[in-house]
C-alpha cells in the first residue's frame, strides 16, 4: 500500500482512500483536485477521463467507502429503464442516471455518490426516494450517450401538443415573407422542441439562449442573472435541424449558411403579451451558432424606482431628463442594462407635448408614442444619416442606440447644443472614461464640457437570496482593503454570502443595477476644457461627492442585497 509523501497536503475522504490504497499517487491527486474544480467537473470523473484511474478499480473502492452496492451496467437492458424519471439537463450534469423504479424508490447509477446535489436533484424533479448505486464512470457515460439518443426523438414527441400550436411569427410584420414556416409532420417534433426551450428560458428569467454546435457535441445555453449555464445537450444528429428551424422562426435565409445573418422571432405568450427575440447567426467550424436575446417589452417598463438608483443617483437621473437640452450619456458593457435605463427615461419623457425619435440597431422594443428608426448601414441609413432627419424632423428628444464615430458624435453634440434632449451610450468602462472617449474620437474638449450633462456608468450584480443568505464576519483590516470606510464599519452593517436553497439559483436570485453617476459640474467642465485625462475628472468627481462604480456596489453589500464576491465580480475588483 502506497503512502503519500510527509510533504503533501493532506487529503479527505474519497481522495484520501484512493491514494492511501495506491490507486493515484499523492502528487497527481494534488493536480487532479485542482484541475477538476477548475473544470468543474466531478473527481472521479477527471481522474477516469484522463486515464489517471481505472474505472473498475474506483468503482470497488468507492462502493466500499460508502457501504452502496456497486452495479454492473452491462446487466442492465435498456427497455427496463425508467425514461418517464429521466430528465437530460440533470442526467448530463451530474452524470447520473435512473436506471429502476421500485415502488416510490427510484435507484440512480452514479459514478461519484458523493454528489449529493445530483440526488436532491433528481428527487426533487422526480418526487421519488432516491436510492443511489454505484457503476463504473466509463460505462455510465457510454450507457447516458446510449439512453439519451434512443429516446432523443422519443422526448421530443412526449412534449405537451400545445407547444406545436404557440403563436410565432418573424419580427417584421409587415414583410413579403410571412410564412414562417409551416412545418412538416417529420418536422413536428423539432417544432414542440425548440418552442419548450424558448418557453423554459422565459420562465428562467433568461436574457440570452446560445445554440452551440461541435464536432461531438451540441449544447444549449442560457444566461441568467448574467452567468451562463448549460441547460441542454440534445443528440448531435438533431443540429442541423435545430439551426434550421430556428433560421425559418426568425425570417433568415435557409439555404445560406456561409455568412452571418440576423433575424427577428416574436412569440405571442397570449393576447396581450409578446416576447420579442433578437436571433442571429454564425458559421463556426462544425456549423451554425445561433444566439437569441430575449427582449421583453415589460423590461422597459419598470419605472426608476425598480432600477436600484440611489436616492441622490435618482435625483441626478430625474434632474438631467428635465433639462430642455444637453446630453445624457449611459456606458457599460453589453448586457448591462443601458437599454433599459434609456428606455426607462424614454418613458418619463414621453408625453403628448413631446416629439421623441430613436435610432437603434436594431430597435429591441417597440414604444408606442416614440418614432423608433433600425439603422441599416446596407442602405445608407446610419446612426449619422438617422440623426440628420430627426433635425429636420421637429425633435424634443432624440435617442440614439451607440455613439460609434466622429461623424455621429459631432452632429449628437450639436443637436444637444441647440435646444435638444440627446440620449445615447458608448461603450467604456466609467463615467469619466466617457468623456475622454469622445475627446479621443476628435470632438473638440469645449464640446462636450458645454453639452454633456450627466455621465451614467452601470453594472448588473446578482442579488442575494433572501430566503438563503448567511452573514460572514470578516476582520475589520480587510474590509478597509476592500474599500469600506471608518465611518462604515461604525455603522455595524452586516455582510452576506450567498449559501444556494430550492427559491434560487447558487444563492442568487434576479439582478440589482450598480451605477455611477457623474453631474458634468462647473468644475469637471474645466477639467474637459483644460483636456484633463480621466483620472482628473474621476478624483474630481468624488470631491463632488459622486461615488464610483466600486463604493456604489459597496453601499449594495453594506444594504444587504449582495455578496462582496459579485461586487468584486462586476466591478473588476479583487
Amino acid at each position: 500500500m502506497a503512502t503519500p509523501p510527509a510533504n503533501t497536503i493532506s487529503f479527505g475522504g474519497l481522495a484520501k482512500r484512493l491514494v492511501n490504497e495506491g490507486v493515484v499517487d499523492a502528487t497527481i491527486m494534488q493536480k487532479a483536485l485542482v484541475e477538476s474544480q477548475r473544470e468543474q467537473i466531478s473527481l472521479i470523473s477527471y481522474l477516469v477521463n484522463n486515464k489517471i484511474a481505472k474505472a473498475p478499480q474506483v468503482a470497488w473502492l468507492m462502493a466500499d467507502e460508502f457501504g452502496d452496492p456497486l452495479l454492473d451496467l452491462e446487466n442492465i437492458e435498456l427497455e427496463t429503464i425508467p425514461k418517464e424519471h429521466i430528465d437530460e439537463k440533470i442526467v448530463r450534469q451530474y452524470n447520473a442516471l435512473p436506471i429502476f423504479k421500485r415502488g416510490k424508490r427510484l435507484f440512480v447509477a452514479m459514478g461519484d455518490p458523493t454528489r449529493l446535489d445530483a440526488i436532491d436533484a433528481i428527487r426533487f424533479n422526480t418526487g421519488l426516494s432516491i436510492e443511489t448505486v454505484v457503476v463504473e464512470e466509463d460505462r455510465l457515460v457510454k450507457l447516458i450517450e446510449k439512453v439519451l439518443e434512443g429516446s432523443g426523438n422519443k422526448a421530443l414527441e412526449g412534449l405537451d401538443d400545445d407547444l406545436e400550436n404557440i403563436d410565432i411569427s418573424g419580427g417584421d410584420e409587415d414583410s413579403d415573407n410571412k410564412d414562417s414556416g409551416t412545418p412538416s409532420e417529420d418536422d413536428a417534433p423539432i417544432v414542440k422542441y425548440i418552442n419548450k426551450i424558448l418557453l423554459d428560458a422565459i420562465k428562467m428569467g433568461a436574457s440570452d439562449l446560445h445554440f452551440e454546435p461541435y464536432e461531438k457535441a451540441y449544447r444549449i445555453r442560457f444566461r441568467v442573472d448574467g452567468v451562463l449555464r448549460e441547460f441542454t445537450r440534445p443528440p448531435i444528429q438533431l443540429a442541423g435541424k435545430l439551426a434550421a428551424r430556428l433560421k425559418v422562426m426568425s425570417q433568415m435565409d435557409i439555404s445560406e449558411r456561409r455568412i452571418p445573418q440576423d433575424g427577428r422571432i416574436k412569440l405571442k405568450l397570449s393576447k396581450t403579451k409578446a416576447i420579442d427575440f433578437r436571433v442571429n447567426s454564425l458559421p463556426t467550424l462544425f456549423g451554425e451558432k445561433l444566439c437569441l436575446r430575449i427582449l421583453d417589452p415589460s423590461s422597459a417598463m419598470l419605472g426608476i424606482d425598480m432600477l436600484g438608483y440611489e436616492p441622490e443617483q435618482k435625483r441626478l437621473f430625474m434632474d438631467a431628463l428635465e433639462k430642455p437640452q444637453g446630453m445624457l450619456l449611459i456606458t457599460g458593457p453589453t448586457g448591462s442594462g443601458k437599454t433599459v435605463s434609456l428606455y426607462t427615461g424614454l418613458n418619463i419623457l414621453n408625453t403628448q407635448e413631446t416629439n421623441i425619435s430613436t435610432a437603434e440597431d436594431p430597435v429591441e422594443i417597440n414604444l408606442e408614442g416614440i418614432n423608433q428608426v433600425n439603422v441599416n448601414n446596407k442602405v445608407g441609413l446610419t446612426f449619422a444619416s438617422a440623426l440628420k432627419a430627426f433635425l429636420r424632423q421637429d425633435p424634443d428628444v432624440i435617442m440614439l442606440g451607440e455613439i460609434r464615430d466622429l461623424e455621429t458624435a459631432e452632429i449628437a453634440v450639436k443637436a444637444a447644443q441647440t435646444g435638444h434632449m440627446v440620449m445615447s451610450t458608448l461603450h467604456t468602462n466609467s463615467a469619466p472614461e466617457t468623456l475622454t472617449r469622445l475627446r479621443n474620437m476628435g470632438v473638440p474638449s469645449f464640446n462636450i464640457a458645454t453639452s454633456v450633462n450627466l455621465v451614467i456608468a452601470q453594472r448588473l450584480a446578482r442579488r442575494l437570496c433572501g430566503a438563503c443568505k448567511k452573514p460572514i464576519e470578516i476582520p475589520k483590516v480587510s474590509l478597509l482593503e476592500m474599500g469600506f470606510t471608518e465611518q462604515d464599519i461604525a455603522t455595524g452593517f452586516t455582510i452576506y454570502q450567498p449559501v444556494g436553497c430550492d427559491q434560487c439559483r447558487e444563492g442568487y436570485k434576479g439582478r440589482l443595477g450598480v451605477y455611477e453617476v457623474m453631474k458634468v459640474t462647473p468644475k469637471i467642465a474645466r477639467i474637459i476644457m483644460e483636456e484633463g485625462n480621466s483620472i482628473q475628472i474621476a478624483d474630481a468627481a468624488r470631491e463632488e461627492g459622486y461615488p464610483d462604480l466600486r463604493r456604489s456596489g459597496l453601499v449594495k453589500v453594506m444594504a444587504g442585497l449582495t455578496s462582496l464576491q459579485e461586487i468584486n465580480r462586476v466591478t473588476g475588483a479583487e
